[in-house]
């Protein structure tokens, strides 16, 4: 059994930056951060886009900010949570541009402010199109400097430890060793990002499985919200299933123009933002388009912007494009709509905190208020910043009577079984991201999601039999908490009666 004070599971912005904050607060106690992969991969590092700030306040405004969420949010949003949130910006900024973080400046020296769908103005702050690389970097480079950190990467937390709804840590497995620990923690903080690999097409990297949310859910946590998938619009069309490459909506806030195969701007054809209309409306707009024409893609044309100014801000998407053929000067760009971001999740208060004692969440797992029922472009890494430092807050400066320590948890069951065969659970997420795809997509429907909802319960209960009698590996384990995420997005899907943001259904 290992003692922590600080247990963060997951290693993007949002668990990290409370790492470094509360370490740095309390330099005598222990923080421990697990994370199934390298330590810098999550699905901050591939945010492209940046960060919405207001940082221009003769142009901008938190007011104009403010209604921009809200009209995203659909009438779904908690009022005081926007405002809070994008209050705190400038802030937040402030601090990653102290702990060494980088971002592009125009020829005055002030930040040169990107516009992306949704935004009535130029407010996203970025560092070309790498953003959260870059966020990752400075962020990780705190934590290498706090003696009181220790990260342990290839660590996957498989379950939590629940006693009278309060949080005593979590089961973690050493996925080099295969060995098995309890990790024992004051407070658990679950920062686990998105779930992606749910759907297959993606713009998530492959450790987007659900994984926070999904223990949390068996814990009785409240999870709330998950029919609210936002789909990227712009993801490089590619026929396999897996990541797709993101090109950035800052593309099109440069001047792109979305077209048919025929050369149709039909964007102008649904909203009067035209391209630049926020990502829910792009996103169907261009699944209705697809089904009308049975078309694979539609294209993103970048022919008439300035080639040197194109690479300028997107060497990475420039870069890509050449590597698979694709001439941006000459080319357009085949695109289609990929799963990207989850609106809903672990619901939390202000202060971060579950519907469980000593239990947090922040970041894509958590649902917060700020999104309601669509995220505004580039509001998640700001949503991450700000409550990762409101639960730093809440922990700094409340006295706590008695250590959380208890010694009644026991170790996991060791008892040595079988591995179950990988095959069995390739096959199996692939017949589940298939049935997310069609049954719970876009745009769904109720017959196909009763339908869904029957093939989950009768996987359901064949996963939990495997996780029972095969040893503890993280695939068998995502997969589990991939059917769980499925459940919880198809039953609330099935519950909500009105369309609102990225959810359309057909009766």
């Amino acid at each position: 059994m290992i003692h922590t004070n600080y247990l963060i599971i997951g290693s993007g912005v949002a668990g990290l930056t409370f790492a470094v904050k509360i370490a740095e607060q309390f330099p005598d106690k222990k923080v421990t951060i697990v994370t199934k992969a390298n330590e810098d991969e999550s699905n901050t590092k591939y945010a492209q886009g940046g960060i919405a700030i207001v940082s221009d306040k003769d142009g901008d405004s938190y007011q104009k900010h403010i209604a921009d969420t809200l009209i995203c949010g659909d009438g779904l949003c908690d009022k005081s949570v926007v405002e809070m949130v994008i209050a705190e910006g400038p802030k937040r900024l402030k601090e990653l541009i102290e702990w060494g973080a980088k971002f592009d400046k125009n020829t005055n020296g002030n930040l040169n402010l990107g516009k992306e769908g949704g935004h009535s103005e130029n407010r996203v702050v970025h560092h070309k199109d790498q953003t959260g690389q870059e966020i990752e970097r400075a962020i990780l480079s705190q934590v290498h400097q706090k003696k009181n950190i220790t990260v342990l990467d290839h660590h996957f937390a498989f379950d939590l430890i629940i006693e009278k709804n309060r949080c005593l840590g979590a089961y973690v497995l050493d996925q080099k060793t295969k060995d098995i620990y309890t990790f024992h923690s004051d407070f658990t903080l679950l920062a686990t990002g998105g779930i992606g690999h749910l759907y297959g097409h993606t713009t998530n990297p492959v450790i987007a499985t659900g994984d926070g949310i999904a223990i949390a859910f068996r814990a009785k946590a409240e999870i709330k919200e998950m029919e609210f998938i936002q789909f990227h619009p712009t993801a490089l069309y590619d026929a396999s299933t897996g990541t797709s490459f993101l090109i950035s909506e800052a593309v099109r806030g440069f001047g792109a123009y979305l077209r048919t195969k025929n050369g149709h701007r039909f964007m102008l054809d649904y909203d009067e933002r035209g391209d630049l209309a926020s990502r829910d409306i792009v996103s169907q707009s261009i699944d209705l388009e697809l089904k009308k024409s049975s078309d694979e893609c539609v294209y993103l044309d970048c022919t008439h912007i300035d080639l040197e100014d194109f690479v300028k801000h997107f060497p990475m998407i420039y870069e890509h494009c050449k590597s698979v053929g694709i001439n941006i000067a000459k080319d357009w760009i085949p695109v289609v709509p990929a799963q990207h971001y989850l609106c809903g999740g672990i619901v939390v208060d202000k202060t971060g905190k579950t519907s469980i004692e000593n239990l947090f969440a922040c970041g894509e797992c958590s649902r917060t208020g700020l999104h309601g029922a669509n995220r505004l472009a580039s509001n998640s890494l700001l949503e991450a910043l700000v409550y990762s430092d409101k639960i730093y807050t809440y922990l700094a400066n409340t006295s706590f009577k008695n250590s959380q320590f208890r010694d009644t948890v026991s170790d996991w069951n060791m008892i040595e079984k079988p591995i179950l065969n990988p095959v069995y659970i390739d096959e199996m997420k692939a017949k589940l991201q298939l049935l997310m795809r069609q049954n719970a997509g876009i745009v769904r429907n109720g017959s196909d999601l009763i339908a869904a909802k029957n093939q989950l319960n009768h996987w359901q209960d064949e996963i939990e039999e495997k996780t029972k009698n095969y040893q503890v590996r993280a695939n068998l384990w995502e997969l589990y908490n991939l059917i769980v995420i499925g459940q919880l997005i198809v039953q609330q899907s099935i519950e909500r009666t009105e369309n609102r943001g990225g959810f359309v259904k057909f009766n």
